[in-house]
């Protein structure tokens, strides 16, 4: 075994591979922190303001580390209905079926990868790739469904919303240049910092999913 992989942490040799009732429960408090983190969002110059980055990630790239793929897919997914029970919906489910098509192109293949070597480099890989293909999907989801949703959810046309992206950003004129020069950019950020803030905080935090 490599240096490397030892000073990783030891807790994960003995992490629990099925979802039983410990990793259930921890499954719900990762929901919870999530859900809590939602709250906390931060407006980026470059973005109109309805594009405001949060860490609710954090917890769900922590779950699919501890516990595997599907354990962080079941983060997300509750946090998701943890926010539209409690704050609501406006594009009838639309808007939040996307956000868990996203949040699980970062989450699950960051998650895979690091499952078959826990290393820091395959976590540092992971995440780079998770990060990638979040902002390929991002772009895709927000350009053929969520722009689209929220401009008939509000009654406007896709022009108004180009024009909020013009308002911060000289260089966005188009549908296509406001994924790429806001949503693009918006997904880079987020997956950079989450993958920031588990890359520093996991290995402390690893030890909670030890089995007793």
């Amino acid at each position: 075994m490599s240096t490397e992989t030892k000073t990783l942490t030891n807790a994960d040799a003995k992490i629990q591979p099925k979802l039983g009732v410990k990793a259930l429960v921890q499954i719900g408090m990762l929901s919870a922190i999530a859900f809590i983190l939602m709250m906390f969002e931060i407006p980026l110059p470059f973005a109109p303001t309805f594009y405001k980055i949060d860490l609710s990630e954090v917890p769900v790239l922590v779950g699919c580390f501890a516990m595997g793929p599907m354990a962080g897919v079941l983060v997300e997914l509750v946090k998701i209905l943890l926010n539209f029970v409690m704050t609501g919906t406006s594009t009838a489910g639309v808007g939040e079926i996307a956000n868990f098509i996203i949040g699980c192109s970062f989450c699950v293949p960051a998650g895979l990868i690091y499952r078959k070597n826990r290393t820091r480099k395959s976590a540092l890989i992971g995440m780079a790739t998770g990060t990638l293909l979040m902002i390929v999907i991002g772009c895709f989801v927000n350009g053929f469904v969520l722009l689209p949703t929220y401009a008939k959810a509000f009654g406007m046309p896709i022009d108004a919303l180009v024009g909020m992206g013009t308002a911060v950003n000289s260089h966005i004129t188009s549908l296509s240049t406001f994924v790429m020069f806001a949503v693009a950019p918006f997904n880079l950020v987020k997956g950079i910092v989450v993958s920031l803030v588990v890359f520093l905080i996991y290995k402390k935090i690893s030890p909670i999913f030890r089995i007793r």
